[in-house]
């Protein structure tokens, strides 16, 4: 149910320095990366209440992601690099050749130089809930993430699906949708759940012309994102 491993071949390309240089498509960050004027909404709860209480975004980390190797960190694959943040308790994986950038209001980013739409980014908000259940089904997470969090209100959104999974014993919701701006459309897949008393959110992405692509690797990514205890 929801979205499903696909298996993937290897990346491979060379890690250079290279100064940033944007099509007139990526002028404006992807939803992923917005400002830190935006703002993350906690959810109704599934008795049925449907209002958002608006909360601070966490602002990013200044120390520099530690990528030691420890019984948390994501399984390495070929082709990808592992993150691990011993602080807030989360690991995931990126492809080799995107960069760090940081981007205020996003704890972790990381994105292709040429093709800034392709990205990765985790948030976290406080939260007092312990499972993500608590805030609804997958599609009424999605759509309401999707609509408040995820996309500008002026571009145009869609939900593609939005299923469940466990892993040891935690639930973690997955969905996949679009965004269309008026330069750009974004396809792009999302990994949500709850642990350390926080709303862990990862959003990653490419530009609609490129999904076929890079669909397999950002399948990847979403998959490998996993909490653990601090």
């Amino acid at each position: 149910r929801g979205l499903q491993k696909l298996s993937h071949g290897a990346f491979l390309c060379c890690k250079t320095i290279v100064p940033l240089h944007v099509r007139g498509e990526h002028l404006s960050s992807p939803p992923a990366a917005a400002s830190s004027s935006s703002q993350f909404q906690e959810f109704s709860d599934s008795c049925g209440r449907r209002r958002m209480i608006a909360v601070g975004i966490i602002a990013p980390l200044v120390s520099i992601v530690d990528r030691t190797p420890i019984a948390f960190a994501a399984e390495t694959k070929k082709g990808f690099l592992p993150v691990t943040d011993k602080k807030d308790g989360y690991t995931f994986l990126y492809p080799f050749g995107w960069q760090e950038v940081v981007i205020e209001g996003q704890d972790k980013v990381f994105k292709d130089v040429i093709e800034p739409l392709e990205s990765v980014s985790v948030n976290m908000i406080p939260t007092s809930k312990q499972d993500i259940r608590d805030f609804g089904s997958p599609q009424e997470v999605a759509e309401t993430l999707i609509k408040k969090v995820l996309a500008p209100p002026t571009q145009k959104t869609k939900l593609i699906q939005a299923g469940e999974h466990d892993v040891d014993g935690k639930t973690y919701y997955t969905f996949e949708f679009v965004t269309q701006a008026p330069n750009y459309t974004r396809h792009a897949l999302t990994a949500v759940s709850i642990g350390n008393g926080k709303f862990y959110t990862l959003t990653t992405g490419a530009n609609e012309r490129r999904w076929d692509k890079m669909k397999e690797r950002l399948l990847t990514v979403v998959d490998s994102f996993k909490i653990f205890n601090v």
